[in-house]
């Protein structure tokens, strides 16, 4: 596979499902995971996660070649951050996941570039995210498409519900906003 159009940060159970989507609308999409045995379950065109449907999905864009799973991002001009924010201590979120996800494409942004939280995070987080990119990379400043998508999905339904619930993306600025939904 040659630079993929999507990096899909995350392949849980709503990562792979939406990673397996849209490579099946044919665009190239390189998932990342930081364990080893999903990667290779994923590069193998097989689940490892229980969604109606998934198997399918996976093993025709694998096969096809437009799925690839790896343990770390590559350049694309999409990257999409499907990370885990489990809570700590008093039911606070722990965005550390969506942090880390973000640290590991910073050297990867370049401007023009879409960058999607759709983890479910508290308010604020995606522009934490944006402050941290633009304090570490001061040159992007201004020069990103920063947005937000909530999921919206429930377990068992994931493909039937990605392809036909409404879906809602807002970005940092009108721009941002119009760039998200091309």
């Amino acid at each position: 596979m040659n630079q993929p159009e999507v990096v899909m940060i995350g392949l849980g159970y709503i990562g792979l499902p939406t990673a397996a989507l849209i490579a099946s609308n044919n665009v190239t999409v390189h998932g990342v995971d930081i364990n080893q045995k999903v990667v290779d379950t994923i590069n193998r065109g097989e689940i490892h996660i229980v969604e109606p449907e998934l198997d399918t999905a996976v093993a025709s864009a694998v096969k096809d070649g437009f799925l690839k799973a790896g343990l770390s991002a590559v350049k694309a001009n999409n990257y999409i951050i499907v990370v885990p924010t489990p809570f700590k201590g008093k039911n606070e979120p722990d965005i550390s996941f969506v942090e880390a996800a973000t640290r590991g494409i910073l050297p990867l942004l370049k401007a023009g570039d879409l960058y999607i939280l759709e983890s479910t995070s508290p308010v604020g987080t995606t522009e934490r995210m944006m402050d941290l990119i633009y304090s570490e990379r001061p040159e992007l400043s201004g020069k990103l498409h920063i947005a937000y998508c909530p999921e919206r999905v429930l377990p068992g339904n994931v493909m039937y519900e990605l392809v036909h619930n409404d879906r809602v993306i807002g970005g940092i600025t009108a721009k941002c906003s119009a760039r998200s939904v091309e």
